[in-house]
């Protein structure tokens, strides 16, 4: 801020945007704790279902997404592999390359979580707006 003071009031949106962050995180977690599923493992279903890349995604688009190393995403997706949540495809035009793709158990987790954040979004938006208005 071109070493300007910051007002309280500044500190104060700051505070509660990351206090609404918080509270957001908590209630994902919990949420897909309930669905069977760790918070991480959920986060990467939703990184597979949207995924905007011109071809399906691999692991290293899910550590990416993630913002976890290579390693410590090929060993996610291969407790979730085990756990019937993906798939594991060679890619017909890139032999080296693993295509994953979400399985039906997946797509109705994802979907009930999905339906249940977005209806938790809603009543969040309006105090992410508020504490943003600085």
């Amino acid at each position: 801020m071109n070493g300007k003071r910051l007002t309280p009031r500044q500190y104060q949106a700051i505070a509660a945007f990351r206090a609404e962050l918080r509270r957001f995180l908590a209630f994902s977690e919990a949420v897909a704790a309930d669905a069977g599923l760790p918070p991480q493992q959920h986060q990467a279903l939703l990184a597979i279902a949207g995924h905007a890349g011109p071809s399906p995604p691999n692991v290293g688009a899910i550590a990416e997404a993630l913002l976890i190393a290579p390693h410590s995403a090929a060993e996610l997706i291969a407790r979730m592999a085990e756990a019937g949540l993906v798939t594991k495809t060679q890619s017909e035009t890139d032999r080296r390359r693993v295509e994953l793709a979400l399985t039906g158990k997946a797509h109705a987790v994802l979907q009930r979580l999905t339906e249940a954040h977005l209806r938790e979004l809603r009543t969040l938006g309006p105090a992410l707006r508020r504490a943003l208005k600085v």
